[in-house]
């Protein structure tokens, strides 16, 4: 049984993990309609952001499965993220039809 609790640990680590990557890359489009940049700008912060996430997941896989990629923490990444784009949406729909009734 400790086994598959620490397994539910790990999946639980890489959903949360994915969900702030997704979150976090959200935020800098955000920052991006607010502030306007060129082409080449974008394209360095993509790049240190895809750098930078790449050493957190390699972190994570590293304090959770001692350095093993696992299927399941994969999988847990990648419902993370989509669980926060789903989220992200909701609100982002609830925001509009909420500024349209304060107006």
């Amino acid at each position: 049984m400790a086994g598959i609790e620490r397994e539910v640990i790990v999946f639980a680590v890489a959903v949360l993990a994915g969900a702030s990557i997704r979150l976090t890359y959200r935020c800098l489009a955000c920052f991006r309609e607010i502030i306007k940049h060129s082409l080449i700008l974008m394209g360095i912060e993509d790049l240190v952001f895809w750098f930078s996430a790449a050493i957190y997941l390699f972190i994570q896989i590293y304090q959770t499965n001692s350095g093993r990629i696992r299927w399941h923490f994969i999988l847990g990444v990648v419902i993370g993220a989509v669980l926060m784009s789903l989220l992200v949406k909701k609100l982002k729909n609830f925001w509009k039809i909420f500024l349209r009734k304060k107006c």
